[in-house]
C-alpha cells in the first residue's frame, strides 16, 4: 500500500473521527493497494455512494438515515481523502479510481446495482460500469462534475494542480491557510450552497489536514475527463441526472448536455440548493434516489 512523506500529517480516526457522523457505521477495510475507511449500514438492496473531490464520508451524514431503512449503504472515503490512505498516481486518475472502488466492493462482496455520485464522484460512478468493473442499472449523479474544464481554464488549471501536487510545502500551506474558518467558508459558498455550522466544521477540518489537501489535489492534477464524451453514448445504466439551480460549480447546463451523449440519462431539476445540494436538501434528494431505484426493480 502506497503512503506519501505527508502520511504522520494525516486525519488520525481516534482523534480526527471521533464524532464523525454515522460513526458507528463505520469500519476500516483493506484491498490489495489501499487501506479503506468505508461506512456500511441497513439491508435491502446494495447502493454505493461515492462523494465529490475534497469531500468524506461525512457529506453524506445528513442523507444516508433516509436510505438505511430500504438499502445496504455503502459510503467510502475516495483514495487519498480523510481517512482512506493515499493510493499511487495512477490511483487517483478517473480509470484508477474506479479500478480502486471496484476493488473495494469485490472484497466486500457487494454488487450495487445504484450507485450515487456527487460532482466527481459522479464520474467514477460512470466509469466503474464503462469499465464493466461494476454493473449497476441506475447511476444518479448530484451536480456531477463530468465536462472537462474550459479550454483556457483547463491549461492553467492542470499544470498549477500538478505543480501543487508536488511540491509538499506548497501542500502545507494550502493547508495552514485553511485554518482561517473564514476561508473554508467562502469556499463552500463559492459553490452556492449554504450549510450549517456544525457541516461546515467538518469541511474546515478536512481542509486543513494537509493529507486530506494532498490527496485532493493530486486527484484533481490527476483528472482528465476528456474520453468521457466519446464513452457515454455506451453506458448501459439509466443515469438520473440532478441538476440543482444555484450550484455555482457545476452550472445545471453540464447535466443538459450529459442527458444528450447517455442513451438512458434524464435530468432532474432541484431548486432552493447549490454544488452540496445532498447536504442542502437530503430529503428530497433521498426522494430521487428512492424513485430512481424503484425504476430499476421495474426495469
Amino acid at each position: 500500500m502506497a503512503e506519501s512523506g505527508l502520511v504522520s500529517q494525516r486525519l488520525d480516526w481516534s482523534r480526527d473521527g471521533a464524532d464523525w457522523p454515522n460513526r458507528e457505521l463505520s469500519r476500516f477495510v483493506e484491498t490489495p493497494r489501499l487501506r479503506w475507511h468505508v461506512q456500511i449500514g441497513g439491508s435491502g438492496p446494495a447502493i454505493l455512494l461515492l462523494h465529490g473531490t475534497g469531500a468524506s464520508t461525512h457529506s453524506w451524514g445528513p442523507l444516508l438515515p433516509h436510505l438505511t431503512s430500504r438499502f445496504t449503504v455503502i459510503a467510502p472515503d475516495l483514495p487519498g481523502h480523510a481517512f482512506t490512505s493515499m493510493p499511487n498516481s495512477d490511483g487517483l486518475t478517473l480509470a484508477g479510481m474506479a479500478r480502486e472502488t471496484t476493488a473495494l466492493m469485490h472484497k466486500l462482496a457487494l454488487e450495487p446495482r445504484l450507485i450515487v455520485g456527487h460532482s466527481a464522484g459522479a464520474a467514477v460512478a460512470i466509469k466503474t460500469a464503462l469499465d464493466r468493473g461494476l454493473a449497476p442499472s441506475t447511476i444518479v449523479s448530484i451536480n456531477g462534475a463530468l465536462v472537462p474544464f474550459g479550454t483556457t481554464v483547463s491549461r492553467f488549471f492542470s499544470p498549477l494542480a500538478k505543480m501543487i501536487a508536488s511540491a509538499p510545502l506548497l501542500t502545507n500551506f494550502f493547508a495552514w491557510r485553511a485554518k482561517d474558518r473564514k476561508a473554508v467558508e467562502r469556499v463552500i459558498e463559492g459553490t452556492g450552497s449554504h450549510l450549517g455550522s456544525k457541516e461546515l466544521d467538518y469541511y474546515w477540518r478536512l481542509f486543513r489536514n494537509p493529507g486530506h489537501v494532498e490527496g485532493a489535489v493530486k486527484m484533481m492534477a490527476n483528472w482528465d475527463l476528456s474520453s468521457l464524451d466519446r464513452e457515454l453514448p455506451s453506458l448501459a445504466a439509466r443515469l438520473a441526472l440532478i441538476a440543482a439551480t444555484g450550484d455555482s460549480a457545476v452550472p445545471p447546463s453540464v447535466a443538459i448536455k450529459i442527458a444528450s451523449l447517455a442513451p438512458h440519462a434524464t435530468v432532474v431539476t432541484l431548486t432552493g440548493a447549490g454544488h452540496l445540494a445532498h447536504e442542502e436538501k437530503p430529503t428530497e434528494v433521498a426522494n430521487i434516489i428512492v424513485n430512481a431505484a424503484d425504476q430499476t426493480q421495474r426495469r
